[in-house]
């Protein structure tokens, strides 16, 4: 569970809340013909951007906003160190059983390709083809909320204009007049809430995310080639180390201890 998206999403929805609440009544900022022209035309954008398949994609990856990071790249290494220590004992025949254990199919691929012998060229590009259609659908998902930010603001000034007319039109009743200022501003304010409060961050967060991700598979990319090549185990910790910044270093050999020694 990534608690920094919870917290993050639960100060913001209470503190403005919370300003709301100092103003009056919560009821005086809610406005139905404001969220039909705000939440509606910003949904009907975005569902006009993109394919059905692509808008599910994008629902389906709200999870990884508030999961934690499943594959991380110290634990790859780890586990890419093992399996360097094994093939160096035993040939890359034996980590045909260790491919059953894993669950990133990524990871699992590029083991039983080196596995079944494919020329080592062979087996970067296809890895290398794999991961660059995986930027390409993370590259979707952020861009469905990233149009969401834009859509969003903009027809909150649609609502603005639409409640500047009514009230313009209504100038000869008074009493019209707070209704359509109403609308006017509550728009603006519900389109603003919803770019900022939602739309920007999930989509910063799914950047992120998929930051992490790449990185844990260019280190699997990097590992598997180098057990392929039967490279010493220490070289190749050494070598997917420099993917990961000085402290993530410090906290792997602290974590690895005298493990990989015990394998060995």
């Amino acid at each position: 569970m990534d608690l920094a998206s919870i917290v993050g999403l639960a100060l913001a929805t209470i503190l403005v809340l919370m300003g709301m609440f100092q103003q009056g009544s919560l009821m005086m900022f809610l406005n139905i013909p404001s969220i039909l022209i705000v939440l509606g035309g910003t949904l009907g954008g975005i569902i006009l951007s993109y394919s059905f398949k692509q808008l599910k994609n994008a629902i389906a990856s709200m999870k990884i906003v508030f999961s934690g990071q499943s594959n991380e790249a110290g634990d790859i290494i780890s586990i890419l160190v093992s399996f360097a220590e094994k093939a160096r004992r035993e040939g890359l025949l034996a980590l045909e059983e260790e491919v059953y254990e894993l669950d990133d199919d990524f990871l699992k691929k590029g083991v039983q390709l080196i596995v079944d012998g494919t020329d080592p060229q062979l087996v970067k590009s296809i890895m290398e083809t794999e991961l660059n259609f995986i930027e390409e659908r993370h590259s979707v998902n952020k861009g469905v909320f990233d149009t969401g930010a834009e859509l969003s603001p903009a027809f909150g000034m649609i609502g603005t204009l639409v409640g500047l007319i009514g009230m313009l039109a209504g100038l000869d009743d008074p009493g019209s007049l707070g209704a359509g200022m109403s609308v006017a501003l509550i728009t603006t304010l519900y389109g603003s809430m919803m770019a900022n409060m939602f739309f920007l961050p999930v989509g910063a967060k799914l950047k992120v995310k998929s930051e992490q991700e790449i990185l844990s598979k260019e280190v699997m990319i990097e590992g598997i080639l180098s057990i392929q090549a039967g490279e010493n185990p220490r070289i190749v910790e050494e070598k997917l180390k420099a993917f990961l910044s000085p402290s993530s270093r410090t906290g792997l050999n602290s974590e690895e201890g005298g493990g990989l020694n015990a394998e060995g």
